[in-house]
């Protein structure tokens, strides 16, 4: 039986942020001990198959960790010993923020799912940026950059701009986020003005390589429009999805009534069908995220079009050892398939 096996049931006898608490902070003690290397020595899969280039970075293995996970930047370190290939932090903002009031978030247990409505509550663009700046992870870092909750549409490019130069020293790619359901002013962010607008903005102060991530809400003709500016603007990928505020029918935990955006396997079937929406009309990476808890669907999402891949629910509920056995998992599915590499198999199925 796996460690986590034995401590999941006392996690999940704790309120979901709290036990989300806890792991961070165990996870930060961790950081810069032996017991990192050791980690690392036992999570990690080494194989040249895996690698991946994109937006200038290379990528030791395709399985990175979603925004939202590690929003303050305090531990991407310790989730490469995990045996990640990357990570994104934040959301950041120019302001500190506290976020919603608690609880925010809610574990669907029977659904392998997580509702949080938690408000990007974060320490503020300039705390991030100088963490950043003195973080020496050893794989690449993206930056999920967020609009603050007091600032208008016509303020957010500003806004991006002042939270993109303070943490633009630490960050190896930026992720922009236009589509957090849980804070308000972003359903107007996602019209293509007001994407133009920030977007033009970044780009003005030099960001670069720019994602933008997009919500699996947004109807197909908004998604078009929106990756019409990403071929017009030259962005360098995007991120697909964000989480959703839908309920599918098949939620069967008490949870599924709580406000917020759902996350985890609940939506990997749409996240998947928008990543094959996307890369099929961008000439860019893609990352996909949405419920990837297995290699065999990380390996969906890889064939539809993928180019890496993000998860969080699924390392709440399968625990650390999460991304070396997507990895292993990987590698078994690419040599039956007679592929040579994880970029050979990026839209397969297209």
């Amino acid at each position: 039986m796996r460690l986590y096996d034995i401590a999941k049931p006392l996690l999940f006898s704790l309120p979901a942020e709290t036990a989300n608490t806890g792991v961070h902070r165990l996870l930060e003690a961790v950081d810069g001990t032996p017991l990192a290397n050791a980690l690392a020595r036992h999570y990690t899969v080494t194989d040249s198959r895996l690698q991946v280039n994109a937006f200038g970075e290379t990528f030791d293995n395709p399985v990175g960790v979603a925004a939202g996970f590690d929003k303050n930047a305090t531990i991407p370190a310790v989730l490469a010993a995990l045996g990640f290939g990357f990570a994104e932090v934040g959301g950041v903002t120019a302001d500190p923020q506290t976020g919603n009031a608690r609880p925010r978030m809610f574990r669907l247990p029977e659904d392998e799912g997580i509702i949080n409505r938690m408000g990007l509550n974060n320490d503020g663009a300039d705390v991030i940026g100088d963490r950043l700046a003195r973080t020496d992870a050893p794989f690449p870092v993206g930056v999920n950059i967020a609009k603050s909750e007091h600032v208008g549409t016509d303020e957010a490019p500003a806004d991006y701009r002042y939270t993109y130069e303070r943490v633009a020293e630490g960050g190896d790619f930026f992720v922009v986020n236009v589509s957090c359901p849980n804070s308000e002013g972003f359903e107007e962010l996602q019209n293509r003005d007001a994407m133009e607008a920030i977007l033009g903005e970044l780009q003005d102060a030099g960001a670069g390589p720019l994602l933008v991530k997009l919500s699996p809400d947004l109807p197909d003709p908004a998604v078009e429009d929106a990756l019409d500016l990403v071929t017009e603007l030259g962005l360098d990928g995007v991120v697909a999805t964000n989480t959703t505020t839908e309920r599918p029918a098949s939620l069967r935990s008490a949870n599924a009534v709580e406000g917020g955006g759902l996350s985890g396997k609940p939506i990997e079937g749409e996240s998947t069908r928008m990543v094959r929406f996307v890369a099929e009309r961008v000439d860019v990476p893609v990352i996909g995220v949405g419920g990837v808890s297995t290699a065999d669907g990380a390996y969906r999402k890889i064939r539809a079009g993928a180019s890496l891949v993000q998860l969080y629910t699924g390392l709440v509920y399968r625990g650390p050892s999460i991304a070396r056995e997507i990895n292993d998992g990987l590698l078994e599915l690419l040599e039956e398939d007679g592929f040579d590499s994880v970029g050979d198999a990026v839209g397969a199925d297209l």
